[in-house]
Formats: C-alpha cells, sequence, structure tokens
C-alpha cells in the first residue's frame, strides 16, 4: 500500500470517528454537506469530462494548434501556453486546468523535443493563480459569491487587478527559473490521423455547449454532470467500450471530504479561535495582507477548500477582506501536495503520463511564488479596496 493510500485511509477513518462519535453536531454536518457535495460532484463529472475529452483526441489536437501557432519558438510556445492556462482556468475552473491542459502541454512539449518539466509547472501554478477572475474560477470563489449575492459581471469587476497581477507573478518567476530551457526554437510536431472524428466532433460541440453552462449562473455541477453523461454515452457508443469507473478520482475525493469534516469539526467546536483571532482586522492593508497570508497557510496546511470555510467567518461579508481570504486560499496553495485539489489533480495526471513529480522542488518553487504573488496582488486588492 502506498504513503498516500494509507494517509487517505486515516484521514477518512479519522473523519468517520468524528461522524460516528457526534464530534461534529449532526446539524453541522448536514450544513456542510450542503455546501461541500456539490463542489466534489463537480470536481469528479469534470474530471471524467476531462479523460473522455482526452480518449477523443482532443487535446492533441489543442496541443497541435498551440505548436503550430507558435511558428517554431520557443518563447512564442511558452507565452501562448500561459494564456491557454489563464483562459481555460478562469472559465472553466483551476480544476478543470489541472486535468484538461495538464496533458495538453506535456504532449506540446513532448512532440516538440521541449523539456516537460517547465510547462508542466506553468500549467499547475496558473491552475491556482488564475483562478480569481470569476466565481466558477476556483470553488471557493463561489461560496463567496453565494456570501456577496455577487453576480459575475460584479465578482470580475472586484476582482480583476488582484486577478491579472496574480497571473503575472509566477509567469516572470517561471519565464527567469527556466529561462534557459525556453530560447532558440524547435519543430513543430505532425498531426496524427484521428480514430474517430465523429467522436471528436461530439466533444468540440459538447465542450463549447459547456463552457457557455459554466459562466451562466447555473449551479456548475449540474452542466458538469450533463457533459459527462453525454461523453460517457457517445464514447460507450462509438468505441462500444464501457469506461471504467476508474476516471473518477475517488481517493482525491473522499480525502478532500474527511478533511471538510476534521476542518468543520475544529469550528464546530470553537477550537479554532486563535486563527480567527490571528485572522481578524478591518480593511486597512495590515488587515488584509495578515488575513491573505493566514489564509495562505492554512490552506497548505489543511487544502484551500477547508481553510476558507474555517477563515470565512473572520473575514465577514466585507467584499475586500472576503477578496483579501481568496487570494490567500487561492494564490497561496502552492507549497504542498494536497493544498489544493488542483495540485492533486495535475500529480494525478502526470503520473499517468509517466512524468514524476519532485515535491521538495515544488515545494520550493511553490514557495518563493506563493509568497510574491500574494503580496503583489494583496497589494493590488489595497489599490481597488472594493466597498
Amino acid at each position: 500500500m502506498t504513503a498516500g493510500r494509507v494517509l487517505t485511509g486515516s484521514v477518512v477513518l479519522a473523519a468517520v470517528l468524528l461522524l460516528v462519535t457526534g464530534a461534529l453536531p449532526i446539524r453541522a454536518a448536514l450544513q456542510l454537506a450542503d455546501r461541500t457535495i456539490p463542489v466534489l460532484v463537480f470536481v469528479a463529472a469534470m474530471t471524467v469530462v476531462t479523460e473522455l475529452l482526452e480518449a477523443a483526441g482532443l487535446f492533441q489536437r489543442v496541443a497541435h494548434g498551440v505548436a503550430r501557432l507558435a511558428r517554431g519558438r520557443t518563447l512564442v510556445l511558452w507565452g501562448l501556453a500561459a494564456a491557454l492556462c489563464v483562459v481555460t482556468t478562469a472559465l472553466f475552473s483551476l480544476d478543470t486546468t489541472a486535468v484538461l491542459l495538464t496533458p495538453v502541454l506535456v504532449v506540446v512539449a513532448r512532440a516538440s523535443g521541449l523539456p516537460v518539466r517547465p510547462f508542466a509547472l506553468l500549467c499547475i501554478m496558473l491552475a491556482n493563480t488564475a483562478s480569481l477572475f470569476l466565481p466558477v474560477s476556483n470553488l471557493t470563489n463561489l461560496l463567496a459569491q453565494h456570501r456577496l449575492a455577487w453576480s459575475p459581471s460584479a465578482f470580475f469587476l472586484a476582482a480583476g487587478l488582484p486577478a491579472v497581477v496574480a497571473c503575472v507573478v509566477p509567469v516572470a518567476v517561471l519565464t527567469v527559473l527556466h529561462r534557459r530551457q525556453l530560447v532558440g526554437r524547435y519543430r513543430p510536431p505532425t498531426l496524427r490521423p484521428l480514430a474517430d472524428p465523429v467522436l471528436l466532433r461530439i466533444s468540440q460541440v459538447t465542450v463549447t455547449v459547456l463552457m457557455v453552462a459554466l459562466v451562466s449562473g447555473i449551479p456548475v455541477w449540474i452542466p458538469a454532470v450533463v457533459a459527462a453523461a453525454v461523453l460517457l454515452v457517445a464514447t460507450s457508443r462509438r468505441t462500444r467500450m464501457i469506461p471504467s469507473p476508474r476516471l473518477v478520482p475517488w481517493r482525491i475525493l473522499l480525502f478532500t471530504g474527511a478533511l471538510f469534516v476534521a476542518v468543520e469539526t475544529v469550528r464546530a467546536r470553537g477550537l479554532d479561535a486563535a486563527l480567527q483571532a490571528a485572522a481578524a482586522g478591518g480593511r486597512d492593508t495590515g488587515s488584509l495582507a495578515m488575513l491573505a497570508g493566514v489564509g495562505a497557510v492554512s490552506a497548505n496546511v489543511a487544502n484551500n477548500l477547508p481553510a476558507y470555510l474555517l477563515l470565512e467567518p473572520a473575514a465577514g461579508t466585507d467584499p475586500a477582506r472576503l477578496l483579501a481570504l481568496l487570494i490567500g486560499v487561492n494564490v497561496g496553495p502552492l507549497v504542498t501536495p494536497w493544498a489544493s485539489l488542483a495540485t492533486m489533480l495535475w500529480h494525478r495526471r502526470l503520473s499517468t503520463l509517466g512524468e514524476p513529480v519532485g515535491w521538495a522542488r515544488f515545494a520550493v518553487v511553490g514557495a518563493l511564488i506563493a509568497v510574491l504573488t500574494v503580496a503583489a496582488s494583496t497589494a493590488a486588492l489595497v489599490l481597488v479596496r472594493p466597498a
């Protein structure tokens, strides 16, 4: 049994004990379920969608298009990859970027004879840091949007400048760190013939409709589940193969759900007083920076979604404070493997693609980017400070 499975089993067992013994009151557990089950359903459905899109050949088409558009210039390809990560995260969510673009960028790098590591890091760093633009960009944003009763456009206007800064800083840092690998030219890959053009067209239409639905205001888990169902039916009929239940990242979902239970128990029992006190404050620069910093640290310790729920009372309903908290829990979780669902899903995708992850180096680079990006985004928030 791997260390990851042992850790997941231990955390899930602890969560079950908290529920069975009543450490987490039933009412609090039901409220937690109401808020978090749609989140986990969305992640599961989008993972199925992306797995089936990859099987249909959509990723290979996108990878080929990006590589051809750059016309053999490595630095241009780098810029296009960054733009693709930002747009996908903003419109689809960071978890979608982690599972959808990771194979695209790996295919691009391999086919073009370029190192995979810089592109893989670019994908996961931007999946997290570019997740401030819209409510759908991050599941924490959806929780905050519900608390503020903001429309997607109002959210975008309030978070726009910090979100832009959160994209620019990690790209700049990674460009400097990998500058020697990003110069020169490469040979654009050749396009391989498709096994089933009809299935690809179905996938393209499904993704287009899904993209519109995700920013329409409908609860995001609904279009995600519908898209997964459509692609499951299309894939099984076109290939005569029944998709495996392994398409769903069960272990990651169980681990995250168990973390939710643990953190909610801490809050329900009033054991978070010290953390709430550390995050308390007003709308001044120091208070917003402290809240963002506490959010970032908590996300790396416990995962960004439970960290948001734990610190939400400290933020209250003040837009500036809630955005500071979102900067911390969205932009900051770049150090530990479990800090965000996106990072765990990214690792899962890289493992299936045969690309190992060195967590020590990841943590060092992630910590550097997290500190710089959280600080810069919070400074941008201070400039706009929505009322």
